[in-house]
């Protein structure tokens, strides 16, 4: 992905063209002590955003006064253009939220809330319910949608809050934490759906999540947040780009392979299950399958590195004090120069 330029705000403060949400300084303070949001200044485009942070970062802060349910303390926020202050209610009928918490009525079947939903999302009684149909078919609950939902298990009762986000047919989707309480498998199938939403349908996505390995899977982008500052705003592929380092793993004899690549002047260190060793072009590809070859040791693993999502929060340089990050689709003919543009 690479960073599309920057354009100019006019004097009366107008949101950009064609963002879908946008933050300017907002912080959220609850009483004199917690800060949720720190002056976090970013803009996101269209696509699939990936909102990471560890548990109390305050990503569900931010998605409720994007969804103008909370005022911030201070700054400006718009979605699709509308001021989260002034136009929570013209917000809440362009998005789909799907909230954390389980907080669906255990007494009514799928089709009756989504189709409620739907017309509190202002669609006619009929349209309501075929779009209350389609949104279940779309998230795997079409058979079982006749069912209670005190009914069904923790995966299904996620998708449908998931249905409940489309059935207003949304320009932005705002999941907070979409794999909460689900199993591997369930996990897998909920990101493959909202994968599919974000790629066929063309809704933009924001997807709130601590777990950082969803992030590498789905999004094209993500803004990492760290005690409510910005710690960065980026391309994921920017994000996990390859490294000058080798990595090697071997089944057994890990470090007879270190003490004969150093003996290589390679100079490998170890790292996790196996060795970095510096890429200085093939010939350090063949000097590495040589060494394991004369070892006799089975090989499993030689690659380049890439960096992983988590390095974020370990390594990475906090934000500027004021920074006005942009992350952004790519545009034909800019430059490589990373999809976080400061402006």
């Amino acid at each position: 992905m690479i960073a599309q330029p920057a354009t100019t705000r006019d004097q009366a403060g107008q949101p950009e063209s064609g963002a879908v949400i946008e933050a300017r300084g907002l912080t959220k303070r609850y009483g004199l002590t917690v800060t949720a949001l720190a002056d976090l200044t970013v803009t996101i485009w269209p696509g699939i955003t990936g909102l990471i942070g560890a548990n109390g970062a305050g990503k569900s802060t931010l998605i409720k006064i994007l969804l103008g349910l909370l005022e911030p303390t201070s700054g400006r926020a718009f979605v699709l253009g509308h001021d989260c202050v002034r136009d929570g209610f013209a917000i809440r009928s362009l998005t789909g939220y799907m909230p954390e918490h389980d907080c669906l009525p255990p007494d009514v079947t799928a089709t009756e809330l989504v189709t409620h939903l739907g017309r509190m999302s202002g669609l006619p009684p009929t349209a309501a319910k075929e779009r209350a149909a389609d949104s279940l078919r779309h998230v795997g609950l079409y058979e079982e949608r006749y069912r209670q939902i005190g009914t069904y298990s923790t995966g299904m009762k996620q998708r449908v809050k998931l249905a409940q986000a489309l059935v207003g047919d949304p320009r932005l989707l705002l999941l907070d934490e979409p794999t909460n309480g689900l199993d591997p498998a369930g996990r897998t199938a909920m990101l493959d759906l909202i994968a599919k939403i974000g790629s066929e349908f063309g809704i933009s996505i924001l997807v709130a999540s601590h777990l950082l390995g969803e992030i590498e899977q789905i999004c094209d982008h993500l803004v990492a947040i760290d005690a409510g500052c910005l710690l960065r705003a980026d391309s994921v592929s920017s994000v996990t780009r390859a490294t000058a380092a080798l990595l090697v793993e071997v089944d057994d004899g890990i470090e007879l392979l270190q003490a004969e690549l150093a003996r290589r002047g390679l100079g490998p260190v170890r790292f996790q299950r196996g060795l970095l060793v510096q890429l200085a072009g093939d010939a350090t590809y063949d000097a590495v399958r040589d060494s394991v070859a004369d070892l006799g040791l089975p090989l499993c693993r030689m690659e380049q590195r890439r960096h992983q999502v988590e390095e974020l929060f370990r390594d990475a340089p906090a934000a500027p004090a004021d920074p006005a990050v942009s992350v952004a689709p790519a545009m034909p003919g800019s430059q490589p120069t990373g999809a976080a543009g400061v402006r």
